[in-house]
């Protein structure tokens, strides 16, 4: 088997190809594959076979158009998409141009409504453009199989644009529109949102309208809206507006944490000691941070054993999910996997979230193999808002739509409506006046207009 690459004057061509015998038993597939596609869709790989999820990715496949939603439409005849990337109908091919498709279908039903999928066999043809596929569907499985069962049916996406979004913004952004934000961020799906932070004005002006943001949201029931509170007098303050849950975060960086806290590590889990007492006795769930954890702007690399040893000190205070940050997004996944290894030996998989910042563009591959380590929460951040006071040259957090659409094209879970998040942060990008971070926004942008004309 080979991976093929082909440059197409009009659109570019990812092909898979792979050759061999064709035999009586051995089911054919041609594939052409546009880099314009909506993810792969692969939630359901015991009833679907490889024609079912390479699908996603032909020339015909649903694609997004303009309309109210931003999501709902696909540019294909007689077609209708949802905003979670899946068709609705019975999928019959209707191809308007050149390319042929042969095809025996089967309607099966998975989690994401009805696909039409082939018993043993597939053909798809092209006239410009095949490309051969043979291999038996237990070969294929197998393929599957080992490539994607350790990841979740299900993420949890932790929204923290409101806070870690907003912190370093340079001019204040007025306490309506923040409201405004967390509000319309509750109607994308969004379970969790983390809102805003009670620490002191002086080292962080942007949130010091605090307060007035909590008492504004606190009644939204069915979401969770965690702030931060690095010390009791913090704590208190939130629980007076009306907090229900609260986050405390320590550094795996001595450096760092002089910086951004003015006190080292060991010192820093002792202060938290009190406020973790304070939240227990009023039953407040406690979420804990750990900062740089891949690496430091005054120290570089981070051991991963001094990042399990902060992660344990957390987890033993009482916080019910760590939040693993790379704070100035230096990680690959080659650095991902031992730092993930030493927390895991010491706090169950099942409390451990990551947190990336997208400096170097490593944030998606670095959440995908924390996936398949066994991580399901993700922190992110609508349209790419970010950044840190503290940390010189930190880019903003990973795009929450770019995760979205990730986790949609592997067929996982999120209950976020990606159409509606993006128009949240188109809203929020015109209040700050800058273009939105996130790539999927603007690639989904291009690409309505240009294959609505197709």
């Amino acid at each position: 088997m080979g991976l093929q690459y082909e440059v197409n004057t009009n659109r570019l061509f990812l092909v898979l190809c792979a050759r061999g015998q064709l035999g009586e038993d051995q089911p054919t597939l041609w594939i052409i594959m546009s880099s314009l596609e909506e993810p792969i869709g692969l939630e359901n790989f015991s009833t679907c076979n490889g024609a079912g999820w390479l699908r996603r990715f032909t020339p015909s496949a649903c694609r997004p158009m303009s309309d109210d939603t931003g999501m709902n439409n696909c540019g294909n005849d007689n077609r209708e998409c949802s905003s979670s990337n899946c068709c609705n109908e019975e999928y019959g091919w209707k191809r308007r141009s050149k390319d042929g498709f042969i095809r025996k279908p089967m309607l099966r039903t998975s989690s994401l409504g009805n696909r039409m999928v082939y018993e043993s066999t597939c053909e798809w043809s092209s006239k410009d453009h095949g490309y051969h596929l043979t291999g038996s569907k237990f070969e294929m499985q197998n393929l599957v199989d080992k490539v994607f069962r350790s990841l979740p049916s299900y993420v949890k996406i932790v929204e923290v644009g409101p806070r870690d979004g907003l912190q370093n913004e340079k001019g204040f952004v007025p306490t309506a529109v923040k409201i405004d934000l967390i509000r319309r961020l509750t109607a994308t799906g969004l379970c969790v949102i983390e809102a805003t932070s009670f620490v002191s004005p002086k080292w962080v002006p942007q949130l010091a309208d605090a307060k007035d943001v909590v008492e504004a949201i606190r009644n939204i029931e069915g979401i969770r809206f965690p702030v931060l509170t690095p010390n009791l007098k913090g704590f208190d303050a939130a629980i007076a507006a009306g907090a229900k849950e609260i986050a405390i975060f320590a550094s795996a960086s001595e450096a760092f944490s002089l910086s951004n806290i003015n006190c080292s590590i060991k010192d820093s889990l002792v202060r938290y000691r009190d406020v973790a007492h304070s939240a227990k006795a009023l039953g407040i769930p406690i979420r804990g941070y750990v900062s740089c954890v891949l690496g430091c702007p005054v120290e570089g690399a981070i051991p991963p054993s001094r990042v399990a040893y902060v992660a344990k000190e957390l987890y033993e205070l009482g916080c019910f999910e760590i939040s693993l940050g790379d704070t100035i997004g230096v990680g690959t996944p080659g650095t991902v996997i031992p730092m993930l290894q030493a927390v895991i030996s010491v706090v169950p998989m099942e409390k451990i979230a990551v947190h990336f910042h997208d400096t170097y563009g490593q944030s998606l591959s670095n959440i995908l193999v924390s996936l398949q380590m066994g991580v399901s929460v993700v922190d992110a951040s609508v349209a790419g808002l970010g950044g840190c006071p503290y940390a010189k040259g930190a880019s903003g957090n990973v795009a929450t739509e770019d995760v979205v659409y990730m986790l949609n094209g592997l067929g996982i879970e999120t209950n976020v409506d990606l159409g509606k998040l993006m128009a949240v942060g188109d809203f929020i990008c015109e209040k700050l006046g800058r273009p939105t971070g996130s790539k999927t926004a603007v690639a989904l942008k291009k690409a309505a207009p240009n294959t609505a004309k197709m």
